[in-house]
Formats: structure tokens, C-alpha cells, sequence
């Protein structure tokens, strides 16, 4: 168990069960609220072997130095951080990826999830892996032909993949919706279930190069459908497209860079995945890092 103090009141977190208590009526002064982001993702590297074309994340070479990452985790680790969510890119193809999850799993109290398409997890990866990894967040954007027409790769190989994904830990699934993966919803939803999963993300296609995001039409779509699912796993949506969304957040008071923070495959500090502003992680750490943030955040 490990204990958050902040403005909601006690946060009780199990990184193992997953479950999460929050002791509201506890008035906690201002003075002992945890310093650091409630959770934090990290772009381990932006190297990925897939091309999907709504990808937000740079085709560059950025990669990170892993005794710096360890620097960082250990800091937040210490001031009130619950979880870190490893990314990319495609975060099994960072060359000290088991290294780190087993570092954060057996030197820190955070849970450690990450956010993978499953194509790179075979055995050896997974033997690595057991017992150092809390949840796994698995991208499937559409089911079968759709599936394959976005990611170039067989929903067959995908399906066998899950299989192995089960066996290692609890897992969700990421389902980016656009105007070609909303048709699916239904189907997909149903077949998380079939597998196994315990949650679905929705994640509302953003703006990223010459892409322009979710349509309005599709947007309103899915509101629809959000509002009348009575599906048999648990349904959450991306922060930054919440509104209008029948959602619950009893940690609202705790909100922006206390809530979320990321850290790019540069080592930029950033307010989320999708930002392309951030703040270099200087050797005063990254606590000093996110004071800076948010001093900018709030300037006029």
C-alpha cells in the first residue's frame, strides 16, 4: 500500500489489486500535499516499427538514458508519485525496457504499467517481464480488417499475442476512435471482453500533422454511445476529451500537473503526451522541473 496526501484528502493506493481508497474527510494542510503528479508516463523511446497515421509521437531518434530515468523515478518515487506508464514509441523496443520495470517494481512503492501495440512480447520478454509489471495497456484500433488496415499487421497474430499478454498481467485496451475505428466499437468492446481484458480506453483521435483530429460528427457519436453503454467492462476516456462524458473523478480538485504529468523521449517535461511545449529535466531534478512548468502554465 502506499499513501498520497493532497487536497481531495488520503490516497490509499495497492498497486497489485489495483484498488484505490480515498479517505475524503481527512483535512490535509496544504504543506503536506504530495509534491509530485499523482501518475507520470514516460517516453522511453519514439522508435516503433509501425506506421499508424495517427501516431502523435515524433518519428525521431529520441531515446532515454536509463540511470537518468532511474534518477527521476527514484525522486518522484519519494514525493507522493502512485504510478509510471511506460511508452513511446513502442516501449519493448527500448534495449533496457525489463531492466527498468524490474527496477521500479522492486526499488520503488509505483506501479508500473506500459503501453504496447504486443507484436515484440514473445516468451523471453515475458519471463523477463513476471512479477515486474502491474497493468498493460494493449492498442487495438478496430477489429479485424479495420484493425489491419490501420496497423499493417494481422489481427490473428494480435489475438495470439493477448494470449500471451493474459498470462503476465492485468490488461487493457487503448482504442484510438476515428471516423474508421468507430464502427467497430461494439464488436471490439465485445471482444476485450472475450479476452479477457478488464478496461477499455477510448481515445478520441487528436490533431497530429496533417491529420485533424476526431470529426465533430464522430464525436458526437460516441458521446452517444458512451451515454447508453451498458457493456460488461469498465469504460474510461482520455482527460483532455472528457467533457460532455457521463464520467466520475472523485480526485477532481486535484487537477492539471498535480494530477498528470509526461516526460518526452527527449527528457522534456510536458502536461501531457500531446503537448508540443516542455521543459528540459535539468540536473536539479525533475521536482525543479515541474515548479518551472508550472509557473509557465499559469503565466498570462
Amino acid at each position: 500500500m502506499k499513501l498520497r496526501t493532497g487536497p481531495a484528502g488520503i490516497h490509499v493506493f495497492d498497486r497489485i489489486t489495483g484498488i484505490n481508497v480515498l479517505i475524503d474527510e481527512a483535512n490535509v494542510s496544504p504543506t503536506m500535499w504530495a509534491k509530485a503528479p499523482r501518475t507520470v508516463s514516460v517516453a522511453l523511446t519514439n522508435a516503433c516499427d509501425l506506421r499508424c497515421p495517427y501516431c502523435y509521437a515524433p518519428k525521431d531518434g529520441g531515446n532515454l538514458d536509463i540511470e537518468q530515468l532511474t534518477r527521476w523515478i527514484a525522486e518522484l518515487d519519494r514525493h507522493g508519485c502512485l504510478g509510471i506508464g511506460l511508452g513511446g514509441g513502442e516501449p519493448t523496443l527500448y534495449k533496457d525496457f525489463s531492466q527498468l520495470c524490474r527496477y521500479i517494481a522492486q526499488d520503488t512503492g509505483l506501479s508500473v504499467t506500459f503501453t504496447t501495440h504486443g507484436h515484440h512480447l514473445d516468451e523471453r520478454l515475458a519471463v523477463e517481464l513476471s512479477g515486474n509489471v502491474h497493468f498493460i495497456r494493449v492498442s487495438m484500433d478496430g477489429i479485424g480488417i479495420t484493425y489491419e488496415g490501420l496497423r499493417g499487421k494481422r489481427f490473428a497474430d494480435f489475438q495470439n499475442q493477448l494470449d500471451r499478454i493474459r498470462r503476465l498481467s492485468p490488461f487493457g485496451i487503448n482504442y484510438v476512435v476515428n471516423s474508421q475505428t468507430i464502427p467497430d466499437l461494439d464488436a471490439a468492446v465485445a471482444f476485450a471482453s472475450e479476452q479477457g481484458a478488464v478496461e477499455f480506453l477510448l481515445l478520441p483521435e487528436q490533431p497530429v500533422r496533417e491529420r485533424g483530429g476526431i470529426q465533430h460528427e464522430t464525436r458526437s457519436h460516441l458521446k452517444d454511445w458512451v451515454k447508453g453503454y451498458n457493456g460488461p467492462i469498465r469504460l474510461t476516456v482520455s482527460e483532455n476529451e472528457a467533457a460532455g462524458m457521463p464520467t466520475c473523478d472523485p480526485l477532481a480538485v486535484e487537477e492539471g500537473l498535480s494530477s498528470y504529468a509526461h516526460i518526452d523521449a527527449h527528457g522534456r517535461l510536458k502536461r501531457s503526451s500531446y503537448d508540443t511545449f516542455g521543459v528540459n529535466i535539468g540536473p536539479d531534478g525533475i521536482l525543479k522541473s515541474l515548479s518551472t512548468l508550472k509557473q509557465i502554465v499559469k503565466s498570462p
